[in-house]
């Protein structure tokens, strides 16, 4: 993806993004008005456990849409790395938002169990949610494309959202299914529990990953890779490197890295090798990165810097 300072995507991919968002909220009440006609229909504890989450869903669709829209702004004086570090406060919140959609299936699910579920119209209710089942598993998929291709967190993470309502339609029609065939309607809550359980693994994900963004959590591949392109580079020019650092913004990789030149090397010659290597840097990474460099001498680095940099 194309990106501007600040990890601000450009015009052309703003449309592609916005249209995707736009569809995954529209799809989303759709399918949360097709679940809760479903469980009007049946009264199922499963099917209240899927709807329950879609309502979690449209939410969180909301709140990413928003972020969406906000990551758009370029870098301004109050946020001079720009607002797309906003993708990993929507990935925080879509996993909260699944994790309370969690425990509020378990407290149906368990509830059911001890009163006696009471189910009708099953046939009905499962062809539903077996419709609403293959909308989001293709939503859902387009979604991670879409941002994988567009290096957008806020797509992804909500792609992954709606797959994880597409997993809970399957847990609730293999639920229904073993109700129609057996007879047995404990199967219904049962199953509701064990979405609730796929839900969280989902959720906790999700959390953990905006808390690394966060965090400014190096990536280890990331890093590795960097570092192989400094390496070949300083033998290559007979330089050296140090204070390689790097984060994520969402969208983008923000690096730096201090190079070390022979005090003999003028500034138009330093500037002109920087500039390679920062190429170099860019192309060894799949995701967009902006790079900075900072220029030193090697001779007399230690006396300017008496403690040193890493």
């Amino acid at each position: 993806m194309n990106v501007n300072e600040g990890g601000s995507p450009k015009e052309s991919d703003r449309s592609a993004l916005r249209f995707a968002m736009t569809l995954s909220l529209v799809i989303g009440l759709l399918m949360f008005a097709i679940k809760v006609g479903a469980y009007l229909l049946t009264g199922s504890a499963a099917i209240l456990s899927d709807a329950a989450e879609s309502v979690v869903h449209v939410a969180a669709v909301m709140f990413a849409f928003f972020s969406l829209r906000l990551s758009f702004k370029p870098a301004d004086e109050e946020h001079r790395y720009g607002h797309a570090k906003i993708s990993f406060f929507s990935a925080g919140f879509e996993g909260a938002m699944i994790l309370l959609a969690a425990i509020y299936i378990a407290y149906e699910a368990i509830h059911k169990l001890i009163v006696g579920p009471e189910l009708h119209n099953l046939g009905i209710g499962t062809a539903l949610t077996v419709l609403a089942m293959l909308i989001n598993g293709a939503l859902g998929f387009y979604l991670i494309r879409t941002g994988g291709r567009r290096r957008s967190l806020i797509l992804i993470a909500n792609g992954k959202h709606v797959l994880t309502d597409c997993w809970t339609s399957l847990g609730v029609v293999l639920g229904l299914g073993l109700t129609l065939t057996t007879g047995w309607l404990a199967w219904d809550p049962i199953a509701a529990l064990v979405v609730a359980g796929n839900i969280v693994v989902s959720g906790i994900g999700l959390i953990r990953e905006s808390i690394r963004g966060l965090m400014d959590s190096a990536d280890p591949e990331i890093d590795r890779q960097l570092t192989r392109v400094l390496e070949e580079q300083a033998r290559k020019y007979s330089i050296d490197y140090h204070d390689l650092r790097h984060r994520s913004l969402g969208s983008m990789y923000w690096v730096e890295v201090h190079l070390l030149f022979p005090e003999s090397m003028t500034i138009g010659q330093a500037h002109q090798i920087a500039t390679a290597i920062e190429t170099q840097m860019e192309s060894a990474i799949d995701v967009p990165a902006h790079i900075t460099t900072h220029l030193e001498a090697i001779e007399d680095h230690a006396r300017i810097h008496p403690r040193g940099h890493a």
